[in-house]
């Protein structure tokens, strides 16, 4: 027989849960996949949200082809911010994601980062095919990687440069890293001449050791953020609300501090 000094405690530890808080809701965290170049905003965005709800948000930050990955093989989410619309549109035809949850949010342009110092003395994207030009690009599938082929493209039908230039530009690659924080971070520590990024995605550790190149927006592509609730969500009301305080005046004010242009 079960003592029943036992059963008493139990039953108190039950109670002392419930009154204590422990199976609040509010208590729970949410999970929160983001895209690495918004590490800096959403990691200010994540404390709101918990200083408002006394919720935490666990965020993990990684290339968006690498989040779609870990979400496709089973990883736990509640929210994923994207970098990249063909990724988050191949979750929501996956059936992954809430897709009546998810929009756009905020816009980005693309730049090219130089080490602070410039060795290799780059005043502008046309100095990119110069022999020995040391550049890190994203891997296969990384946003990032997308939109450089795009820019790479619109400058190569340019009869000023042609294909040529794209070749030179791609034959000066020296590697290819899976986030952007990877990309800026070889760039930052003098190990690449240059690369292409995201123009408000270069986080505050870097910020003050590289230089922005403006690339002209005739070549240029505007890059989308996209955020929605995955269908495994098992707190769809925080997610839910996580995603309505992106569209709040604090939220937008972090966005806009990082350089990210409100949809």
């Amino acid at each position: 027989m079960i003592d029943g000094r036992i059963i008493a405690a139990l039953l108190a530890a039950m109670v002392f849960a419930t009154t204590t808080g422990l199976c609040d809701p509010t208590s729970k965290e949410i999970n929160v996949f983001c895209a690495a170049g918004l590490t800096g905003a959403f990691s200010e965005i994540g404390q709101i949200y918990k200083n408002e709800t006394n919720v935490n948000v666990i965020l993990n930050f990684d290339g968006a082809q690498v989040l779609r990955t870990q979400i496709e093989n089973g990883a736990y989410a509640d929210v994923l911010v994207s970098g990249s619309n063909k990724h988050m549109q191949a979750l929501m035809a996956e059936g992954f994601m809430d897709n009546g949850t998810v929009s756009t949010f905020a816009r980005n342009w693309q730049a090219i980062v130089v080490p602070k110092n410039n060795p290799a003395n780059i005043a502008n994207f046309s100095d990119l095919d110069r022999p020995g030009i040391k550049i890190v690009m994203g891997s296969k599938d990384l946003p990032i990687t997308d939109i450089t082929m795009q820019i790479l493209d619109k400058i190569a039908k340019d009869p000023a440069y042609g294909p040529e230039y794209k070749e030179k530009v791609l034959a000066n690659k020296i590697s290819e890293e899976t986030n952007i924080n990877f990309i800026v971070s070889k760039v930052a520590m003098g190990e690449a001449d240059a690369a292409f990024a995201h123009k408000s995605e270069i986080s505050s550790k870097y910020a003050e050791k590289v230089i922005l190149i403006d690339i002209p927006e005739r070549y240029n592509v505007k890059s989308d953020y996209t955020i929605g609730v995955l269908n495994q969500s098992k707190y769809k009301d925080l997610a839910h609300g996580f995603i309505d305080l992106i569209s709040s005046p604090q939220a937008r004010a972090v966005l806009e501090k990082h350089g990210f242009e409100i949809a």
